[in-house]
């Protein structure tokens, strides 16, 4: 079974989407923070993050680093409110966090699971478009 690490600082969306990945399979395990969410994922083995990148104290961008230091070929997918890089690419904005791929909130679970599909198929290591 494919283990999701969730990092989100709004309970309500790790909640949320917590439960939709249950639903969907996946065995789901949730952290309020980027700090909490580094720490967890170096106790437990996770198949893939996904991570907001706005949060207050280790932001998304920190997190994806501190996770790459530790497995480099980690899959990793970043979302956001979509204000933070408006109009630009999604996947330049990926590739500058270090994530594989990008989901703009709000999104929709077709979008979750297609990012999920995308990411886990993509080859140890290489960024899309890469």
């Amino acid at each position: 079974m494919t283990r999701i690490l969730l990092i989100d600082d709004e309970e309500q969306i790790r909640s949320t989407i917590g439960a939709l990945l249950r639903a969907s399979g996946y065995e789901v395990s949730t952290a309020p923070d980027g700090k909490a969410g580094v720490s967890l994922f170096q106790r437990e083995r996770h198949d893939l993050v996904i991570t907001d990148v706005l949060m207050p104290g280790m932001g998304g961008a920190e997190v994806i680093a501190a996770l790459r230091r530790l497995q480099p070929g980690l899959k990793i997918i970043a979302s956001y409110g979509g204000g933070l890089v408006a109009g630009s690419d999604s996947v330049a904005t990926a590739q500058s966090l270090g994530a594989d791929r990008l989901l703009v909130k709000p999104f929709t679970l077709d979008e979750l699971r297609a990012a999920i599909a995308a990411a886990l198929s993509t080859p140890g290591g290489e960024r899309p478009g890469a």
